[in-house]
């Protein structure tokens, strides 16, 4: 029997913050980095202890809603196009996040121009002073060349910035921004690699624990994330997640766990933020080369999620459902006997799921084709055969529970899809 999991949400944050910018090594850090300096600028003008978290939380993830990578790259330039897009999605993914209300509307008003106070409010709404600071903070960022000395580019960043004061940026944050600038530790801070000791020396993130529901409910955000890259993937970690779910309660799971199988489904493709487009939407088989990088998702998937503490068993639940009952799976080769009996779930539970599913390069199968399926690989000794069984016998429940969840799924992304670019 499992007990309830302790997870800090400023663990999950880190991790998830860092697994937004997998998606090219030009953004590397990009979160945290306007984070720090959002924080500090915050901190300066005198905001309060809560305002300078709820700063970092949302600079932390305030580019959630660019899924593709040509819109993160894009978001790297400084004059960008259209960057209210990403920024509406962001808002749409998590604005039902209870816990810390006023992030979503900080990321939804990340990019508005001051314009001479015009931009103290938008479309009748009054912008919180935080949403502007992660704007000055993520251009200071973006106008930081990474490959050359920190301090020889001071002056050219501070002159970009003021030349738009009153324009784009509040005068008086500006002002804020060109006193921090006379430190030289604020440029060591904004381009260390230490990341995560200074984050951890200012202490700006909150130490608040996330019960099992916040934790579902953060899972499914960025599971939105994850399966939002492809139009054929939309749904798809709504569907493993109830699947398995069930299977789990099927099996005899207690109620704590089959929460963690929940969390374990929305999060099980997690790495393949750090697989390109173009290979998960390929119309056609994937090369050999491809394919090796479509491997190293579930490794990306183990190492995100293992910075997490807490997290330790939903993680190789969710983690190894790629390995094989022969061990002749990937990418740790775990032989069936040593492989938790939650990870075998999972993999039935993807496999049930994604055959079902219409992909790049085919159509969905019907039942009986998707069932011949999991019973073969099952008695190849890629499924556990145990627990396939029990698909096979409660098939027509368990696709049922699938297409609903994935229906439910489909609504959420309809809100969102309005906005993809």
């Amino acid at each position: 029997m499992i007990g309830n999991i302790r997870i800090k949400l400023s663990d999950l944050v880190l991790s998830f913050s860092k697994a937004l910018d997998f998606v090219n090594p030009k953004v590397a850090n990009h979160h945290l980095r306007v984070a720090v300096i959002a924080s500090e600028i915050a901190k300066e003008s005198g905001l309060s202890r809560q305002d300078i978290n709820d700063i970092f939380l949302a600079s932390a993830i305030h580019d959630i809603g660019a899924f593709s990578e040509h819109e993160r790259i894009n978001a790297l330039e400084f004059e960008i196009k259209n960057p209210h897009l990403h920024a509406e999605r962001g808002y749409l993914l998590i604005k039902d996040f209870d816990m810390y209300p006023a992030i979503s509307k900080l990321i939804r008003y990340h990019h508005i121009p001051w314009k001479g106070g015009e931009g103290c409010r938008f479309d009748g709404e009054e912008i919180p002073v935080g949403g502007h600071i992660i704007h000055l903070a993520d251009r200071v960022e973006v106008l930081i060349d990474k490959q050359q000395e920190i301090l020889s580019q001071k002056k050219k960043v501070v002159d970009a910035i003021k030349s738009r004061s009153n324009n784009i940026f509040v005068p008086d944050l500006v002002e804020v921004f060109e006193n921090l600038s006379a430190k030289e530790s604020f440029w060591f801070d904004a381009v260390s690699p230490e990341i995560d000791q200074i984050i951890s020396d200012r202490n700006v993130l909150p130490d608040a624990e996330l019960n099992m529901n916040e934790l579902i409910n953060i899972a499914k955000i960025f599971s939105h994330i994850i399966d939002y890259r492809s139009p054929f993937t939309t749904v798809h970690s709504a569907g493993v997640s109830a699947v398995a779910t069930l299977l789990a309660q099927m099996i005899g799971f207690s109620e704590i766990e089959c929460k963690m199988m929940s969390v374990a489904g929305y999060l099980h493709d997690i790495g393949k933020l750090a697989v390109p487009s173009e290979i998960l939407e390929k119309p056609a088989r994937l090369s050999d080369e491809e394919f090796n990088i479509m491997k190293s998702h579930v490794y990306h998937s183990y190492r995100i999620l293992e910075a997490v503490s807490g997290l330790d068993i939903i993680n190789t639940w969710a983690s190894f459902h790629h390995e094989r009952m022969d061990g002749k799976g990937y990418p740790f080769h775990i032989k069936g006997g040593e492989l938790p009996i939650g990870s075998r779930i999972i993999a039935v539970a993807d496999v049930f799921t994604a055959i079902t599913e219409d992909r790049p390069y085919r159509k969905g199968m019907s039942g009986e084709d998707a069932l011949k399926i999991i019973e073969d690989m099952a008695k190849n000794n890629g499924l556990d055969k145990s627990i396939v069984d029990v698909a096979i016998a409660y098939f027509r429940h368990l696709n049922d529970v699938r297409l609903d969840a994935q229906l439910k799924a489909g609504e959420e992304y309809v809100a969102v899809k309005q906005f993809v670019g």
